[in-house]
């Protein structure tokens, strides 16, 4: 391996999580032009918006589990090589169609970096700072929504701005690429592929180069390796089922609670209680400023507080404040004094997704499978995350037209709370603990199910 620093690792592991950030937020300011310019009805906005989000189910299904055949690293690579195509593509779109598609192609690689780069960086981090590194994803997504912003409102009084909106994100995916020829892969892939001395090599460098810590890792992942590496029937087994269970259940509460409409669309909410177009996006970035603060927090604090204890405080809080938000939008019309309370609960709201379900979930769907079907695991996850933003994203503007903002975050809200109960019932703790120690109780989970029912079916 390239002799490298560690934080040279962790920050151009995490760095595709600033183009997913970037090519997810930058739609939100880009939108607001292309559907003049474009003249695009509700319908064909949401499109526009949502191709992205079709495009990373198709990464996240293709490209992820392809990690676990050809390596969490040379796939970063690739997907480095796409964004590039997808942002210039869609930048010089002529027309809907083109964009559409160019926005599907970037798509792919958002939903490639969310399916590798928490795998990745989980493998490569010591348990005891895994939530961290790990958090760093999402530290760099809100990073690349900020900066999104930021190239939005400064883009703003260009006829074309749009254009350099979405084709900026073509230099951090160059960095991204020039980058990752450098990056180390993962010791698990390597010991599974049979590089056990390169894997040490990786380890010595990412663990202070003490050998104790080195060897008992290389000797657990080793054991783990020898597990013949599993498909479909493996990720749907009775041992897996728990794992399943709660990356699934994240994925999906993670979207629903409506987090992504309100990063996507907040430009449009801002001009909806009365800013003016300018005033909104210089407030977005007033936002993003502020979420990349409390994200940066939230990762200080990843590997002293319990992961479920994060999720429900940050249910709570969102419910609260998207109840809050709606009353405010109801009376924004006539109120310019609710139509404030309506941005400080956003801000609120935004602020609680960015401290615990925005981080949290990606940590540990990069925590909780298995070594042998972990890309595919991830990928699975990672599919029905952009499968449920996709659908909630998609639906918005004409939810929007329907209910009207007051009205439909009261609905997000209810579902805030009712994750709450999923988190209590069905999500077990990850803190602090190796890889190779979840997979383990997974495993005596389930021969002491396959004990319990053959002695019920004995009786």
């Amino acid at each position: 391996m390239h002799k490298v620093s560690t934080g040279f690792i962790y920050f151009f592991g995490a760095l595709g999580g600033l183009l997913f950030g970037y090519d997810t937020g930058v739609i939100s300011g880009a939108i607001l032009f292309i559907q003049k310019q474009m003249h695009l009805g509700a319908w064909q906005q949401g499109w526009v918006v949502s191709s992205v989000l079709l495009g990373a189910i198709l990464g996240a299904a293709i490209i992820g589990p392809s990690s676990d055949r050809y390596g969490r690293r040379k796939l970063l690579l690739l997907s480095a090589v796409i964004f590039l195509v997808g942002a210039l593509g869609s930048a010089f779109s002529p027309e809907f169609w083109s964009l559409i598609i160019f926005r599907v192609i970037l798509g792919m690689a958002v939903g490639a970096a969310s399916a590798l780069i928490p795998t990745y960086l989980a493998e490569l981090a010591p348990a005891d700072k895994r939530g961290t590194v790990a958090s760093l994803f999402q530290l760099m997504v809100m990073s690349g929504i900020l900066l999104a912003y930021i190239t939005n409102y400064s883009f703003s009084g260009l006829y074309t701005g749009w254009r350099w909106m979405l084709g900026f994100a073509a230099i951090p995916a160059a960095l991204l690429f020039f980058g990752g020829l450098i990056l180390p892969e993962s010791p698990r892939f390597l010991v599974k592929s049979g590089r056990v001395d390169e894997a040490r090599e990786v380890l010595d460098t990412m663990n202070g180069h003490d050998s104790t810590i080195v060897n008992r890792e290389i000797r657990q992942i080793k054991e783990q390796a020898g597990v013949v590496s599993g498909g479909w029937p493996e990720l749907f087994s009775k041992m897996v089922r728990p794992s399943l269970i709660i990356g699934v259940g994240l994925a999906i509460f993670q979207q629903v609670m409506g987090c992504n409409t309100v990063l996507y669309y907040a430009p449009t909410i801002f001009t909806d209680v009365g800013f003016g177009v300018s005033a909104a996006l210089l407030a977005h970035i007033g936002i993003g400023v502020f979420n990349v603060i409390v994200t940066a927090v939230a990762v200080t604090i990843m590997d002293k507080i319990d992961r479920k204890k994060m999720l429900i405080i940050g249910s709570v809080g969102m419910g609260i404040s998207l109840f809050v938000m709606s009353m405010g939008m109801k009376f924004s019309g006539g109120s310019h004094a609710a139509a404030i309370i309506s941005v400080i609960a956003l801000t609120v709201y935004i602020a609680f997704f960015s401290a615990t379900w925005g981080p949290v979930m990606w940590v540990m769907i990069g925590e909780v499978f298995p070594l042998n079907i972990r890309g595919l695991g991830n990928s699975f996850a990672s599919v029905i995350n952009w499968t449920a933003n996709m659908i909630v994203s998609l639906t918005f503007p004409s939810l929007l037209d329907f209910f009207g903002t007051g009205s439909l975050f009261i609905g997000y809200g209810i579902l805030c709370f009712l994750s709450i109960w999923f988190v209590h019932k069905m999500v077990f703790e990850t803190r602090n603990r190796s890889l190779e120690d979840i997979e383990a109780t997974l495993r005596e989970k389930a021969g002491e199910a396959e004990v319990t029912d053959l002695s019920t079916a004995q009786k």
